[in-house]
């Protein structure tokens, strides 16, 4: 039988490379190609036997669908799509010392209390040391089994014997498997271990809970396959320098996708915070220039941030463009339009960019409300405190209607905001906005981002 070929994969990509070299030509990581025994071949003239026939059945079935496991963690049960499915698998992926840990072990901990088997597998900290953070929480009550393990052989056969409703692997790249000769946190024992983990959970209808690391770029660190071998993905959030925490779901094959949940850092743990409106806003005292209020949506959720620029004269041959929170490009795009349809100029000016409260907007229909502060700070006049702005901008200057009016109209009525710039609705597509149903707010519409300059003489 012949050799089989030499296999050298990136641990850092998962990349496969003919023979070994000190840098990754796909990724560009140094020291991260490692040789893998290949699968042996199949020898010459042995052929495969014939397999078993599969039962196949329709799509509707007499079947109900599985009760989801709430914790009672409104938000953590609304990211993962209205609480945990049995037999699924969720990867939770954050920067070192975000509180992956913490919202993980407050929330089975919370599942264990009404009366579910719950099993906390740790691969990082000892049984000592989660007991010392459960007290810190006040969790030390909880009927919460832990364990400190990372063979996944002794971690499998403990599943089998105590038979648990939910598991928690912190973290997977801890784990190894025996059999696989690479070093833990590999491309392989990662996509091995989580292989196996996973397999059992279907195979015994248990939810499996992943902690993972992530890479500098912030990706969970380990190969790519792993986010697309679980249910569910969640991405932790934050800033050091904030007390907001937001989790945020990526992809659920159980429920909606761009939830988030927002979490507010504390010395007794991670508190849930069911209005991050009022708190993203609570420092607004007085007008100043260069803010502008933001009502957006994350999934189903409402939630209004104050998107604050700076526009100052520039000492340097090249300006600075400095963005927090929101896409450089975009950024970049609105003032190209705000520059060729309003005739502003930020040539020799120093463009500073930030969202307040750590929190991160990706909708595009920020554009009017990154547009007007930007306006607001270069003409040194400043927005009016009980105004909101939404509404997407083209590169022709119009000023293009989003989804969801009605509900950012509500949420701002809600906390006492009386006036919104926002984008003309068409007259087919979504249903205009209402004005009897948001009597409390005024709604100054806008068809071209030049628009805002008579707003802001106006008002």
């Amino acid at each position: 039988m012949a050799r089989a070929a030499d296999r050298y994969v990136c641990q850092s990509c998962g990349s496969v490379h003919n023979k070994w070299s000190g840098r990754c030509d796909s990724c560009g990581e140094w020291n991260s190609i490692v040789e893998e025994i290949p699968m042996a071949s199949i020898p010459k003239g042995l052929k495969a036997g014939k397999g078993k026939a599969i039962e196949l059945v329709g799509l509707k079935g007499e079947t109900s669908h599985p009760d989801r496991w709430e914790s009672g963690i409104a938000e953590f049960d609304r990211t993962c799509g209205g609480g945990l499915v049995p037999g699924s698998a969720v990867l939770i992926g954050g920067d070192p010392g975000i509180g992956k840990s913490t919202v993980v072990l407050q929330a089975v901990a919370a599942l264990s209390v009404k009366g579910l088997n719950c099993l906390y597998v740790s691969g990082e900290e000892s049984v000592a040391q989660i007991r010392l953070r459960a007290t810190r929480l006040g969790l030390e009550d909880a009927p919460l089994k832990l364990c400190s393990e990372t063979n996944l052989r002794n971690i499998l056969s403990t599943i089998d014997e105590a038979k648990p409703d939910i598991v928690v692997i912190d973290s997977i790249q801890t784990m190894f498997v025996d059999t696989v000769e690479s070093a833990p946190g590999s491309v392989s024992q990662v996509r091995a271990s989580a292989q196996e983990i996973i397999r059992l959970a279907k195979r015994r209808d248990f939810a499996v809970l992943l902690v993972g690391h992530v890479t500098k770029d912030g990706q969970i660190a380990g190969p790519r396959v792993l986010e697309h071998m679980v249910d569910t993905v969640l991405y932790f959030e934050g800033d050091r320098g904030h007390q907001f925490r937001i989790l945020r779901a990526v992809k659920n094959r159980f429920g909606g996708t761009d939830e988030i949940g927002v979490f507010e850092m504390s010395d007794q743990g991670l508190n849930e915070v069911p209005n991050p409106s009022a708190l993203f806003l609570t420092s607004r005292n007085e007008a100043v220039s260069g803010a502008a209020v933001f009502a957006g949506m994350e999934g189903s959720r409402p939630i209004l941030v104050e998107i604050q620029a700076l526009v100052s004269p520039s000492s340097l041959a090249t300006p600075r463009r400095a963005v927090v929170g929101w896409d450089s490009g975009r950024l970049a795009m609105v003032m190209a339009v705000l520059e060729a349809r309003c005739g502003m100029s930020f040539a020799g000016l120093d463009v500073y960019l930030n969202v307040a409260g750590g929190m991160r907007v990706m909708e595009p229909a920020a554009d009017l409300a990154v547009a007007a502060a930007l306006m607001s700070s270069i003409s040194d006049i400043s927005i009016p405190q009980e105004a909101i702005l939404f509404g997407e901008i083209s590169l022709a200057g119009e000023v293009r209607p989003v989804a969801q009016a009605n509900a950012r109209l509500k949420e701002a009525a809600k906390l006492g905001f009386t006036k919104a710039w926002m984008p003309t609705p068409h007259q087919h597509g979504d249903k205009k906005a209402d004005k009897s149903q948001n009597t409390s707010l005024d709604l100054f519409e806008l068809d071209k981002v030049g628009d805002l300059r008579a707003r802001f003489a106006s008002d």
